[in-house]
């Protein structure tokens, strides 16, 4: 991340990241970021970024605080002992909080941290919710279509193996359709077509006579 700067990317972070120095990092390299915050996280409020004419409906959720805040950050110190302890130290860069709580489950509270002071703070959760979007459909290709790993690393090789795997998603799905079977039981079949129909080619092409192979 820290060696592609000055683009317009958002990077999109779960709740793994919550170093406050990476994030101020971050926005001393003008990299822009959307994070996952601990709903707990310690902050001073320097103001409120909500008026009269702010949304609260984000869809899904409701829009309780959108503020700009300093967070704190525990500080390691060493004693004379030789013992470690942290010691809270706020980090003055500013950078933007928003909490929400679930429109369906009013106990479920979510937090957002960004240097984004631009965007809505629908356009902020929006962009959060897109990362699902994306873990969806990588537990999908990993889960139903058996893609383990990915057999190039470079961007075109990446590319031209979601679209093989989506492709083969899409045929899987029109042959579940057509023939009313569940999901696995399409995936099994059309399996076992393709595979039919791919030996059948090759007997052709080596000269061969594909219904001697396939008598039973």
């Amino acid at each position: 991340v820290l060696q592609n700067t000055n683009h317009k990317n958002i990077y999109v972070i779960d709740r793994g990241l919550q170093s406050t120095q990476t994030m101020s990092e971050f926005s001393s390299k003008k990299i822009e970021f959307v994070a996952r915050a601990k709903e707990n996280r310690k902050y001073e409020e320097l103001s409120s970024l909500i008026n009269s004419n702010t949304d609260c409906d984000l869809g899904s959720l409701t829009l309780l605080k959108d503020s700009k805040v300093y967070l704190y950050t525990g500080k390691p110190i060493q004693n004379k002992k030789g013992n470690l302890h942290y010691r809270e130290e706020i980090v003055q860069t500013p950078l933007r909080l928003i909490m929400t709580e679930s429109k369906n489950n009013r106990e479920y509270k979510m937090a957002f941290i960004t240097n984004n002071f631009d965007l809505t703070a629908k356009e902020i959760t929006d962009i959060y919710k897109k990362r699902w979007d994306i873990e969806v459909f990588f537990r999908f290709i990993k889960q139903e279509l058996n893609v383990s790993h990915l057999v190039s690393l470079n961007e075109n090789g990446i590319k031209v193996m979601l679209y093989m795997t989506l492709i083969a998603a899409m045929l899987i799905l029109v042959y579940k359709h057509a023939n009313n079977l569940s999901y696995k039981t399409a995936k099994r079949r059309f399996k076992m077509e393709v595979r039919n129909l791919l030996i059948r080619e090759i007997v052709i092409l080596s000269g061969g006579n594909p219904n001697i192979h396939f008598k039973t």
